[in-house]
């Protein structure tokens, strides 16, 4: 996984404008399942998997959000999490992420962030690593990713993790929950990758159609978080992924501080690394 096999090196670029909701505690991000609260059995009306279907387009409506990230990958008897955080604008379909990677076994530092951008069709990079200058950045083709970027980037683009519910099906309402003090109504079920790629928007659609490809099973399963306005809060997909050795991936994104004003500015041109990129 490329992610794991990198050392990545600082540096800067883009902007994100908007406060880091730094008072959100870590339980908010950690595992998948969630508790139900008080109220449980007061199920919603409709089609559970509707429902969950829905919540991309009611982010667009929405505009823009805050987001944390969390991806834990296990293999070969070998758990990391990498962890990220920054701003996303669902209209435009743009966003940026600070990832940080996991400490070394000693607990140093081995990593410095690494500044990510998104865009439709593509990941841009600072601070890559693996002979890449420090003060360029490394453009990525997400539609020619095997994973469409739901893994490589070290966390799933939140607007991918939202579409990527498009192809939701055998869901169950689960229960109300509360994610970082917000009421939520819990949904689990799975998705399927071909099926969300089918109807993903434009600019997401080319890298789960890659997705699609490149994952050894279509079925994803997930726990799904929505608010009173239909608006995910939270999610978690599981990925089975292929490279060099089965790896486990679970992916949580959170979303909050809907409607904070995200900026993201592209390098120039000259900015980008055109050299070889070593794996």
């Amino acid at each position: 996984m490329v992610v794991h096999q990198h050392r990545w090196r600082p540096g800067r670029a883009g902007r994100v404008t908007g406060a880091v909701g730094l008072v959100l505690t870590v339980a908010a991000l950690s595992g998948c399942g969630g508790e139900a609260v008080a109220g449980d059995d007061a199920r919603p009306g409709g089609d559970p998997a509707a429902t969950v279907r829905a919540a991309a387009d009611a982010l667009a409506a929405t505009g823009s959000a805050q987001a944390r990230t969390a991806m834990e990958m296990a293999t070969g008897g070998t758990r990391v999490t990498i962890r990220g955080e920054g701003g996303v604008d669902f209209k435009n379909r743009m966003g940026q992420l600070l990832v940080m990677l996991p400490a070394d076994a000693k607990g140093q530092a081995e990593h410095r962030p690494i500044t990510e951008l998104l865009v439709p069709g593509a990941l841009y990079m600072k601070n890559r690593g693996a002979g890449v200058p420090d003060d360029k950045w490394v453009r990525v083709d997400t539609t020619a990713l095997a994973d469409g970027n739901l893994v490589t980037g070290g966390a799933t683009d939140p607007m991918a993790a939202a579409e990527l519910l498009r192809g939701a099906r055998e869901v169950t309402y689960v229960g109300e929950a509360e994610v970082a003090g917000t009421k939520v109504r819990h949904y689990r079920g799975t998705t399927d990758i071909a099926r969300a790629a089918a109807d993903a928007s434009p600019a997401v659609k080319g890298a789960l159609e890659a997705a699609a490809k490149g994952f050894s099973k279509g079925a994803v399963p997930f726990d799904a978080y929505l608010d009173a306005e239909g608006r995910l809060r939270k999610v978690c997909h599981r990925f089975t992924y292929v490279n060099n050795g089965v790896i486990d991936v679970s992916s949580t994104t959170l979303l909050y501080g809907f409607g904070t004003p995200v900026t993201v500015v592209l390098p120039p041109e000259a900015d980008i690394y055109a050299g070889k990129i070593a794996d």
